[in-house]
């Protein structure tokens, strides 16, 4: 997999952008102002040319490679992509998209899940839609450390290993043999020496959080943004 993204350029210069620099010695131009209006129209189609000039020079870089081995266990190669994705998403975002109370703990969870009294305004709130916006971030954090969790465990190879203590000490004994009295059947069976212990239940906790976690990732894939 060979995959070459750059950042997401920005070519658009506006008229008005222009004409604050040529007018620098004024602080503020007034736009509705008739005079900047006319000049503002005249610059445009120059801006035009040199939006294609910038993205000429510094175009946008989109290239994806995908080779054969990469699709043989697909989860295993985005895991470790879309695990530092997360981290950085969680500690850099700017605002929290709308959780379904359903999918967080009842703490986080709102009163209701009406909407404003008042669609055309939101300077009115009732108190439990206030109340409802008191755990927004914390809900979208929550949801998000939950993905990171299932993604964490994806990447790692030995995150059984807390669950399983002792040693194997297996015999491999025959329980089926041929005409000739060959055995062509074995079974294991612990040998004196085993102390091998495995908690079941806890491996299967986790595996559960991270099947919750891989449906959450699912179902805000759309608002895994900045």
């Amino acid at each position: 997999m060979k995959i070459y993204f750059n950042g997401y350029p920005n070519h658009w210069l506006s008229p008005y952008t222009v004409l604050e620099k040529i007018i620098f010695w004024k602080k503020e131009i007034e736009y509705d102002d008739p005079v900047i209006e006319k000049w503002a129209k005249r610059i445009e189609p120059l801006c035009k040319v040199l939006q294609k000039v910038r993205k000429t020079i510094n175009p946008e870089i989109r290239y994806v490679k995908i080779d054969r081995y990469d699709t043989w266990s697909m989860d295993h190669t985005l895991a470790p992509i879309i695990l530092p994705m997360l981290k950085q998403l969680r500690d850099t975002k700017h605002g929290s998209p709308y959780v379904d109370f359903n999918d967080v703990p009842e703490e986080l969870r709102g009163t209701t899940t009406e909407e404003y009294e008042d669609q055309s305004t939101f300077e009115f709130y009732r108190e439990d839609e206030i109340d409802n916006y008191k755990n927004l971030e914390a809900r979208w954090d929550w949801i998000l450390n939950e993905m990171i969790f299932a993604f964490e465990h994806m990447v790692s190879d030995d995150w059984q290993d807390e669950f399983k203590s002792g040693e194997h000490d297996i015999n491999h004994v025959p329980c089926k043999w041929d005409e000739e009295g060959k055995p062509t059947l074995y079974t294991f069976e612990k040998g004196p020496k085993d102390t091998f212990k495995c908690d079941w239940d806890a491996i299967f906790a986790v595996e559960k959080r991270m099947d919750n976690g891989f449906r959450l990732f699912g179902t805000y894939f759309r608002t895994l943004w900045d």
